[in-house]
């Protein structure tokens, strides 16, 4: 545990940090699963329509710094060519 005033005061800062990391990195992570799960069933015009939202969720992810540019353009990618 932090002994210092400012060392606290990070700890508070980087827990909060945290917290809206993980919000961004799930809601990617349940959109990718959504797609997949449409495609399983067949159902590929369903997908293409959830396919923005799962962009979306990725490029904030990626501004954020919650994702790597090249990790974000990869899942992109593999979106794509599974919803074709």
């Amino acid at each position: 545990m932090p002994i210092t005033q400012s060392a606290k005061k990070a700890l508070r800062g980087s827990m909060k940090k945290k917290a809206v990391n993980d919000r961004r990195k799930k809601a990617v992570k349940e959109t990718i699963k959504n797609i997949e799960k449409l495609v399983k069933e067949k159902k590929v015009l369903e997908a293409k329509k959830l396919l923005s939202k799962a962009y979306s969720a990725i490029d904030k992810a990626a501004k954020k710094g919650v994702l790597k540019k090249n990790t974000a353009s990869r899942k992109k990618a593999r979106l794509s060519k599974i919803t074709k």
